[in-house]
């Protein structure tokens, strides 16, 4: 349950604008969420010391915010007060990632930034049996009463990489709670291991890699956290320049061991009982409108035909690819507002 009274639904973007404003205003300035507001930087672990500065830099004007869901807890940015606009971002990222688009977003939505679950400033619960506290359909949970504890039940939303995969299922089991969706290089998960070949394990060898059983991955990642990071963002960014030198050091302040377990707990999840989840749902169509963009220079472009992926799961989907590689909000955002904002509502 969530440890505050969620504020009343608004749906229509019409019905958003001062009194929406005028709430969050007081919201977050006085507390008003009670419990669930904690002051920038708080969500730091133990002898981890934040520059709540940074993050600022990144962020300018977003409201943090942690919000208590039914299994976990979610730290959360805010920003504007246009119609709901939930962003959730990939492995091994942060909230960060979207600092190049976020704040232009935010002029015409209100902006919602979220940590996944096990990710980031996020709580990162245990697995469980099967990591099941880690499928996509209790991380999808946990960004849909995120969204309702800031009064939307219904909302559009873009998912990069993991938060793409958190963003299908939501639109799976949810379906009235998203009004269009932009998934971000991705195909879908059941297709991506149904089409295995020599060179895409080679090529994304983490999918196999990090849903061996513990602690085999932890331990021999763990020995050299920002070794691995360092590398795994050099592998798929074809930009050179792209990762701004704070946001990489965001993301490899929240890249402790406690987060690369619950990492690890997303990949097995993903490679056991969401795909489960999948095939019960195989005859199910995402309802919606769909925006599909991919990375020209990366590798889901170049092994699969990404749109007719989607299109066996959606019935409106559009899309295309853009001139870089798998980090499309850094190395291409320009071009992705210019799509997003032709797209969105």
């Amino acid at each position: 349950m969530l440890d505050f009274e969620p504020t009343k639904s608004r749906t229509d973007p019409s019905e958003i604008g001062l009194t929406r404003r005028h709430l969050m205003s007081m919201a977050l300035t006085t507390g008003a969420f009670g419990s669930a507001i904690l002051a920038p930087g708080a969500f730091a672990k133990e002898n981890d010391a934040v520059n709540t500065g940074q993050i600022q830099k990144l962020l300018p004007g977003f409201r943090q915010m942690r919000l208590k869901t039914s299994g976990a807890e979610i730290n959360t940015f805010l920003k504007g007060d246009g119609p709901p606009l939930l962003l959730l971002h990939g492995h091994p990222q942060t909230v960060a990632c979207w600092h190049k688009v976020a704040p232009t977003l935010a002029e015409r939505f209100t902006v919602v930034l979220a940590d996944l679950r096990g990710y980031g400033d996020s709580s990162k619960p245990e697995g469980g049996k099967d990591s099941i506290g880690y499928s996509k359909r209790e991380m999808a949970r946990d960004q849909l009463e995120v969204m309702r504890a800031l009064g939307f039940d219904r909302f559009q939303a873009v998912g990069h990489d993991r938060g793409g995969r958190v963003l299908h299922r939501l639109l799976l089991d949810h379906p009235d709670a998203v009004s269009k969706a932009v998934l971000l290089d991705i195909a879908p998960t059941a297709t991506m291991y149904a089409k295995v070949n020599k060179e895409f394990a080679t090529r994304y060898m983490w999918w196999f890699f990090l849903i061996q059983p513990a602690p085999l991955p932890e331990t021999l990642i763990g020995n050299n956290l920002e070794f691995y990071l360092q590398t795994h963002i050099n592998k798929q960014n074809k930009t050179p320049g792209a990762i701004d030198p704070v946001a990489f050091e965001e993301y490899r302040r929240c890249y402790s061991r406690e987060t690369l377990h619950a990492v690890c707990e997303d990949y097995r999840a993903a490679a056991g009982i969401d795909l489960i989840h999948d095939e019960a749902d195989s005859d199910r169509r995402i309802g919606c409108p769909l925006l599909v963009l991919w990375g020209g220079k990366g590798v889901v472009g170049s092994s699969y035909d990404v749109l007719d992926t989607w299109r066996a799961k959606a019935n409106d989907v559009q899309g295309g690819s853009l001139p870089c590689g798998h980090y499309l909000p850094e190395e291409a955002p320009e071009l992705l507002l210019g799509k997003l904002n032709a797209f969105l509502a």
